[in-house]
Formats: C-alpha cells, sequence, structure tokens
C-alpha cells in the first residue's frame, strides 16, 4: 500500500510562510500529479513527503503510519529529480544497484532485480556503459531503474524530464505512463508543465500560493474548472474570460476551440470580431481576434483570411459562468438572460 496524507501542514521559511494549512490525500496505486506555476508550493510539498524539508507543524503519513520523525532512507520511498544525480565513475549496472548494496541485499538477488528491472526500461544493452556514454533519456532510465530497484511504496518525481528536449520529453511520458501501470505503484509527479499534467496523471492537484486549487481528474479539471485560475491554467491556448462585460463584476467564459467561426445550430451568442494574426498547427489554426469586448483566442480547422471579418459564435453549452470572486457559479436561466442582453 502506498497512500500518502499531508494533515494541516505547514511549512515556514523565516518569515515566508510557503505553505499554510495543506490538507492532501493521495490514494494508493495513483499517478497523481502536482502542478502549478514556479513558486506555488508544489516542489515544496514533495520533498515534506520525502523527508528532505520538514514541516513546520502538521503531521504526514505514508501508508498510515506517521513519518513525520523518519529520515528518508525509512520512509520505503524514491525518488527521481530533475538533477539525475548518477555516479559518473559508475557503469549503469552499478548505479542501479548501488542502493540494494547500502542495504546489505544479496548478490544473487541484486543481479535479479537489475535484469528485471532493465528489461522493464530498456537498459539491458547499456549495463556495463558509463553515464557519460548514454544520451539524455538513457539517463533518466537509469535515474527511473535506480529509483524502481528498491521496490518502494511510493514513488516521487520532480520536473524528471525537464531536462529533455520536446521529442524526447512525450516518448518518455508515454514510457512512464506503461511504467505505472506495470508496477502499479503510487507515482507522485511535480511539473509545471500542464501538458504532462494532463497526459499523465489520474489525479492532477493544482496548486497556487501555497493551497491546494483543485483535486479531480485531468478531464473534470478542463470541463468543470472551479475558478478562473483553473479554468486558464489547463488548455491551450488559454480560456476566453471576459470581464467588464457583465453586472456585478460577473465574467463568461469560453474556450477557443468553442468559439466557433461558422454559424452552430443551438442556442448561442453572436461576437464580431477581426482576425490579428493566425498560427497554423497542422490540422489546426490559432486565431488571435479583437473584438469590443477585448482580445480573444480561437481555434479551429477551418482557415480564413488574415485580416477577415467575422462573426463568431459561442453556444451556451459551451460557456462558464463565474462571479466576481473569480469562483464558478450556475450558468442559470437568470444567467443566460443576462448573457444574451450583453451581447445583443
Amino acid at each position: 500500500m502506498g497512500t500518502i496524507q499531508l494533515r494541516n501542514v505547514k511549512k515556514q521559511f523565516e518569515k515566508d510562510v510557503v505553505i499554510e494549512n495543506l490538507n492532501l490525500d493521495i490514494e494508493d496505486g495513483s499517478f497523481t500529479v502536482l502542478v502549478g506555476p514556479s513558486g506555488c508550493g508544489k516542489s515544496t510539498t514533495l520533498r515534506m513527503i520525502t523527508g528532505l524539508d520538514d514541516p513546520t507543524s502538521g503531521e504526514i503519513f505514508i501508508d498510515g503510519q506517521k513519518v513525520n520523525d523518519l529520515t528518508p532512507g525509512k520512509r520505503d520511498i524514491a525518488m527521481v529529480f530533475q538533477n539525475y544525480a548518477l555516479y559518473p565513475t559508475m557503469t549503469v549496472r552499478q548505479n542501479i544497484e548501488f542502493g540494494l548494496e547500502n542495504k546489505k541485499v544479496p548478490k544473487e538477488e541484486r543481479a535479479r532485480r537489475v535484469k528485471e528491472i532493465c528489461e522493464i526500461v530498456g537498459l539491458t544493452d547499456y549495463l556495463d556503459r558509463k553515464p557519460s556514454k548514454l544520451s539524455g533519456g538513457q539517463r533518466q532510465r537509469v535515474a527511473l531503474a535506480r529509483a524502481m530497484v528498491k521496490q518502494p511504496k511510493v514513488f516521487l518525481m520532480d520536473e524528471p524530464l525537464s531536462n529533455l528536449d520536446a521529442k524526447l520529453r512525450g516518448q518518455m511520458r508515454v514510457e512512464l505512463i506503461g511504467l505505472h501501470k506495470k508496477l502499479g505503484t503510487t507515482f507522485v509527479y511535480v511539473t509545471h508543465d500542464q501538458v504532462e499534467a494532463m497526459s499523465m496523471a489520474d489525479t492532477i492537484v493544482l496548486m497556487k500560493d501555497g493551497y491546494i486549487v483543485q483535486q479531480s481528474s485531468p478531464r473534470e479539471l478542463y470541463e468543470n474548472p472551479n475558478c478562473v485560475y483553473a479554468a486558464q491554467f489547463i488548455g491551450t491556448p488559454q480560456m476566453n474570460i471576459l470581464k467588464d462585460v457583465l453586472p456585478e463584476g460577473k465574467m463568461v467564459g469560453f474556450r477557443p476551440e468553442k468559439l466557433s467561426l461558422k454559424p452552430v445550430e443551438e442556442e448561442h451568442i453572436t461576437i464580431k470580431a477581426s482576425v490579428t494574426t493566425k498560427e497554423m498547427l497542422g490540422s489546426e489554426i490559432i486565431y488571435s481576434l479583437e473584438s469590443k469586448y477585448g482580445s480573444l483566442m480561437a481555434k479551429s480547422e477551418h482557415e480564413v483570411d488574415d485580416d477577415a471579418k467575422l462573426e463568431l459564435s459561442v453556444p451556451f453549452s459551451s460557456m462558464y459562468l463565474f462571479g466576481s470572486d473569480e469562483k464558478r457559479i450556475a450558468l442559470d436561466e437568470e444567467a443566460k438572460a443576462l448573457i444574451r442582453k450583453a451581447f445583443a
């Protein structure tokens, strides 16, 4: 079992409170991603789970056991960081089995585990090479294998793919998803990259300023964000949010792909806009638009002229309504009437 609970956790560096009162539950066997901008507290949270940082107050449990006073080595976890921290003078085999040697694991058992793990991560042909003779992706696999060979309850990863190029990051994301399915172990992964979070996680923990904004599945976070911050953090380009259009500070939002360049049959509003720029992305085109309500972004399969004047359609079924406090509110019939009037 690899459940993790944080209860009323606070982290303060001198006078700087990074995390005020964090409560978090991570299920056994889940692939949980902590995501948010730099400084939101995600890496600090991970470091407290690992034992590299102590909480100022609060309690941390792994598999039901309080671990506040346990060293990282006694928490039955394995860590993979942005810096792979491989020993340059050791071969791949030596790097992977180093931790097992320290734990006095018998030689035969070490050899069995190394062989098994290297077959999983595709390192069998590289066991006698030094890290300097490996590609970035291969070094990442060594770091993963070194963690996996310990057979921990929990894998903790802090921005492990950030040093790789875009193509290799995509490949490693697929491999990590496959590894998680094979191992069935709890993965806790930290990133600032929403694409990594959306593509890999079964649970996303979106953070801001040391607190959790929303914890849900990727689909739920995308389709049902609970506030403007969540709505705009997930999705590329980010959700259009129109302010100063509705009374009482309310805001209406819709995703760029829901802004139709053609009339739609369902109930909708119409927005007149002109194209300012467009980006060709193969099967899709990203449009920057200017309207009397401000700048907008649209994503569409349809191509129009660079300086086209458009009448865009936004179905009510694709709209989100937020209050003046930026929290999501229900889009009821009264709200729809306000929107119709504002965009008439």
